[in-house]
C-alpha cells in the first residue's frame, strides 16, 4: 500500500470535506442516515431545525421549520446530490451507501463528552500530583513509588486501549480509496 495519495483521490477527499464543511449539510446527511431508508425533506428539515435550535421537534415553530426547509431545498440538496451522498426524488430523500460510510464525520457528539486530548491532559495532571505527593512523602507509608508508577502506567495503558478500540471502530479504510468520483465538480 502506497503512503502517497493520488491527486485524484486527494481532490475527491477535498471535495467531500468541502461538502461536509457546512453543519447544515452534515445534519441533513445524519438525519437521512438515521431514517434507514427513504425519508421526506419535511421530516429532515424538522429534525435539522430541532438540532439547530436545540429544541424538541414538537417545539419548533413554523418560521424556524420553514427557514431550515428553504435553505436545505435551495442551497444544500444539490451539493449533497452532486457529491453522490444523497438521492433526491421530488420531496423524497435517501442517503447513498457512500453517505452511510461517513457516520464518523456526521455523528452528533453529546456536549458532555470529554475530548481525548483533555482526558489525557487530566490523567497527566493527576499522575503528576500523585507522583509529587509521593516525592514529598505525603502518601501513606504502604504506597511505594513503584506502586504509584504501576498505577499511572496501568491508567495510561487502559485509556490507550479504549482510545485505540474506538478509533479502529470508526476507521475510514484505505487512504488511497476514493470517497467521491474523480470527475465530480467541486461545490462552490
Amino acid at each position: 500500500m502506497s503512503s502517497i495519495i493520488s491527486p485524484d483521490a486527494r481532490e475527491s477527499k477535498n471535495t467531500l470535506f468541502s461538502v461536509l464543511s457546512s453543519h447544515r449539510r452534515r445534519y441533513v446527511l445524519y438525519a437521512c442516515n438515521q431514517a434507514d431508508g427513504e425519508t421526506t425533506l419535511s421530516d429532515v428539515a424538522e429534525q435539522v431545525a430541532a438540532w439547530e435550535y436545540d429544541k424538541p421537534i414538537a417545539e419548533i415553530t413554523s418560521t424556524e421549520r420553514k427557514r431550515v426547509y428553504t435553505s436545505i431545498q435551495q442551497h444544500h440538496l444539490s451539493k449533497l446530490e452532486d457529491a453522490g451522498l444523497i438521492t433526491v426524488d421530488g420531496d423524497r430523500l435517501a442517503s447513498t451507501e457512500k453517505a452511510q460510510n461517513l457516520d464518523v464525520y456526521l455523528e452528533v457528539v453529546p456536549e458532555e463528552t470529554v475530548p481525548w486530548s483533555v482526558y489525557y491532559l487530566g490523567l497527566s495532571i493527576l499522575g503528576g500530583v500523585v507522583l509529587g505527593f509521593s516525592y514529598l512523602g505525603w502518601l501513606p507509608e504502604g504506597i511505594s513509588m513503584g506502586v504509584v508508577a504501576a498505577v499511572v502506567l496501568a491508567a495510561y495503558l487502559i485509556s490507550s486501549l479504549v482510545h485505540f478500540s474506538q478509533s479502529e471502530r470508526v476507521s475510514l479504510g484505505d487512504p488511497d480509496e476514493e470517497l467521491l468520483s474523480a470527475d465530480g465538480d467541486e461545490p462552490s
